[in-house]
Formats: C-alpha cells, structure tokens, sequence
C-alpha cells in the first residue's frame, strides 16, 4: 500500500512540475539564451535565436509576458499562394513577349520605309502596339511583384516553421497542418555600463502534424526577433 502511494504521489509531482515548466517557456528558454550571451556562446544563441541579439550584457528581466496566441499553421496556405502567384505570372510572359515583339517590328518597318505617308502610318500603328505593350507590361510587373512577395512569405515562414521543429530538410514542410503559438515578452537588457534597453521578442513554437502519415512534429518554443521598444 505504501508503494502505491508513493508512485501516485509521484506521478502527481511530476505531473505539476510539468505543468509548472510548460505554463512559462519563455522563462526557460530566455535563461538559457542570456546564459549563453553571458558566456559568448554563439552556437548556443543561433540555435535558440532565429536573429541572435548578442549584447553587452550586465543583467536582464522580464518586463511583462504577452497573452499566449494559438493560430492555424498558415504554411499550407502561403505555399498555394506562391503556386498560385507564379501560375499567373508565367501565363502573363507569352502575351507580354508577343506584345514587345510586335512593336519591334513595327518600328523596324517604319524605320526602313521610305516613303513619308507610309513612316506617318506606321508611326501611329507603333504608338498603338506600344500602348498595347505597356498594358500587357503592367500586368507582368504587377504578377511578377505579387509572385516575389507570396514567395518571400511563404520563404519566411517556411524558415520559422523549420527553425521551430528543429531540422534542416523537411520535404514536406509546406504540407504540414496544426497550430502555431505565440507570444511577446518585453526585456530589459542592462550593460556593464548600467545603460539599459528594452527589447520586444517574439516567440513562436510550431506544433504540426503529416496527415498522410498521421505523423506529429512538435517543435520548440525559440525566439523568432528582438525589436527595440525604447
């Protein structure tokens, strides 16, 4: 009987002091980050830092911890958006190409005419397949922007996502479903001169799953930025 109530007594220990550790990682993983900066751990830092801040450092404390959010992986997303952004761009060259090639023939013609009337007549046809050129331009350069900037997020995310889980190829990142968590906490970072600075970090810690192979990926709670705040 005295066996059985120490066993479950200690499974209720260890079980609040799990709670206790994962009620607060922001503490954890900020002690061990200013551990490393304290001993020019650059390894250390880049592994739990996406963008290290490596300041002089006398001391530090938590100012104040943001609410936690839970939001949707939006990778899934991100990546059929840069799909679907680079479908329309690559649809978008041949009439943009098609469209420039005619106005080059018809300033060579022009150029090689002789005759007055005939230059005035092409002159005019050149205006209106240079006009044409310019709208079939601008809707490239309006998918090509569009496409660079659904490839940038998507790229962003992706290297978050990556960091999070803790692995350098994961070939179907992009693919994984699940919950993202976040959270800001302000610090206050002091250095050996008694300046002191305060910093807004972003944490995030990706919580995925493959569908197809009903694989889970639980990654880390990391710092994804430091942003000065005074």
């Amino acid at each position: 009987m005295r066996k059985r109530t120490l066993i479950v007594l200690g499974v209720f220990v260890a079980f609040f002091v799990i709670q206790g550790c994962s009620s607060a990682p922001e503490k954890t993983l900020l002690k061990k980050y200013f551990n490393a900066v304290q001993m020019n751990d650059n390894d250390t830092m880049s592994s739990m830092a996406l963008e290290p801040l490596q300041p002089e450092l006398g001391s530090w404390s938590v100012l104040s911890i943001g609410v936690e959010k839970i939001e949707p992986a939006t990778l899934p997303g991100l990546n059929t958006a840069e799909i679907e952004a680079k479908k329309l761009q690559d649809a978008q060259i041949g009439p943009t190409i098609d469209a420039d090639s005619a106005v080059k023939d018809a300033q060579f013609d022009m150029d090689t005419t002789r005759s007055s009337a005939a230059k005035a007549a092409l002159k005019k046809k050149v205006d209106e397949l240079q006009a044409k050129y310019d709208i079939e331009n601008g809707k490239m350069q309006e998918y090509k922007k569009a496409y660079n900037a659904a490839k940038t997020a998507a790229a962003e995310e992706e290297e978050m996502t990556m960091f999070s889980l803790g692995v350098r190829e994961l070939p179907n990142v992009r693919m994984l479903t699940g919950n993202v968590h976040s959270k800001d906490v302000d610090v206050s970072i002091t250095n050996r001169a008694g300046v002191t600075k305060k910093y807004k970090l972003l944490l995030k810690q990706y919580l995925l799953k493959d569908e197809a192979s009903n694989l889970a990926h639980r990654g880390r709670w990391v710092i994804i930025k430091f942003e000065p705040i005074s």
